[in-house]
Parts: C-alpha cells; sequence; structure tokens
C-alpha cells in the first residue's frame, strides 16, 4: 500500500480497490506530556491508545449509521489498529470543526475576560483551519466562503451535521454517567455527489469529557464506555 499521509496520531494508505486504510497510533496531542484534543503538536505516547481510539473511533461511527448520519467508515480491524475508509476530498487543506458545550480549552484562553470557565454554550460551532504553522487559526463562514474553501450552503451543512452527531455523542457518553465539554471533528465530500460525510475519527483524543468534575484520559474514556 502506497502511504499517502503522516500524521500526528494516525498514518493513511491507499489501497488498490481505491479505498483508504488509517493506522492509529499511540500518539496524543498535548504539550510537555499533559494531553490537550486542541493541541496542534504531539505532546505524549500513550501505550495502548491508538486501539483505544478505533475501538470509540468503530463504535460512534456505527452508532451514527443507525442515525443515519453518513460518514466515511467503511470497517476496522481492531487487532491491526486499522479502520477502512471511503476516499474523501478535503475542503482546503482540512478543517478542523469544534462544537463547545462547554468553555474550555483555546475558547477560554481566547474570551477569558467575557467567559468564565465551564460555563454553559450552547453547542457553539467553530470552524479552524489545519495549518500548524498559524497554530490552526479560526475562520469564519464569510471568509470559508470568500476564499473558495466551502460554500456559505455547505457550511450551513457542515454546522447542522456538528451539532446532530455532538448530540448523538453526548447522548451515548450520558448513559455512562459522563459530560461532554467539547468535541473536534473532520468533513470532507464523498462520492460522484461530493456529499459532506463525518471523517477521521471519534475517540477520547479528539474530545474533552468529564465524570464527576474529573477530565476523563483517552484510554480511561474508551474503557468507561466500552466495559
Amino acid at each position: 500500500m502506497e502511504v499517502v499521509y503522516t500524521g500526528k496520531t494516525k498514518d493513511v494508505y491507499r489501497q488498490e480497490d481505491g479505498n483508504f486504510l488509517l493506522k492509529f497510533k499511540d500518539d496524543a496531542t498535548g504539550t510537555n506530556g499533559v494531553f490537550d484534543p486542541g493541541s496542534n503538536t504531539v505532546g505524549l505516547t500513550i501505550e495502548g491508545a491508538g486501539r483505544a481510539g478505533l475501538r470509540l473511533t468503530k463504535f460512534f461511527f456505527e452508532v451514527l449509521q443507525e442515525h443515519n448520519i453518513p460518514t466515511h467508515y467503511i470497517d476496522a480491524d481492531i487487532e491491526k489498529a486499522t479502520m477502512t475508509v471511503k476516499p474523501a476530498v478535503l475542503f482546503g487543506d482540512g478543517l478542523e470543526v469544534i462544537c463547545r458545550l462547554r468553555a474550555v480549552g483555546s475558547f477560554l484562553r481566547r474570551y477569558g475576560a467575557y467567559a468564565q470557565e465551564g460555563q454553559p454554550l450552547d453547542y457553539f460551532v467553530e470552524v479552524t483551519l489545519k495549518d500548524d504553522a498559524r497554530e490552526d487559526p479560526p475562520i469564519t463562514e464569510d471568509a470559508l466562503d470568500m476564499l473558495g474553501i466551502l460554500s456559505k450552503a455547505e457550511y450551513q451543512i457542515l454546522k447542522d451535521l456538528t451539532r446532530r452527531i455532538t448530540q448523538v455523542v453526548e447522548a451515548e457518553l450520558a448513559k455512562k454517567g459522563i459530560e461532554l465539554y467539547d468535541i473536534k471533528f473532520e468533513f470532507g465530500r464523498v462520492g460522484p455527489e461530493q456529499q459532506i460525510v463525518l471523517i477521521d475519527e471519534i475517540s477520547g483524543g479528539n474530545m474533552r469529557a468529564f465524570k464527576d468534575g474529573r477530565h476523563i484520559q483517552p484510554l480511561e474514556l474508551e474503557e468507561l464506555m466500552l466495559a
């Protein structure tokens, strides 16, 4: 298989049938050994994090299928820590879409003069460019449209999907007494119709979740959800 991308937490391979294989790694984003899903650098390696992330991703993607929410997911091999997905075209060089339920992380760092830590947010959707050199800058709906990255009609689809997916994830976590604070997604266009679908993953590595006021680390989140 051809290696087409080496990422922080996954490597991507092109298969002969045209689909892609995602290889989940044990690396996690953060700084100085402290996990942070909003970071754009690898800060630590957690043994078993790759398979744990894949287990949760498989679980959530299959739940989304039951809710008729489109994704690029085909199947997964937990032992090999790989997931087979449909080919997808990114928006520009890639976007990250964050849905925020409470004020933490980069939202609090930016707006701390107006927001209190942990205050409720009403499914606030924020889009950032995937651009490590510029620290993943936020970008507005108007700028996305003017720069030809995403039309205003596509932005509304993206925003609606983000909120729908977040509500599904939030409900599943709540079944285990876990509260979702924020979560990060990626999207792409799939097929001749260029349908906008969820891509990448849904795991402890791209969300902040709390139980009894305590932040749940990625491996523990997988154990709590799938035990």
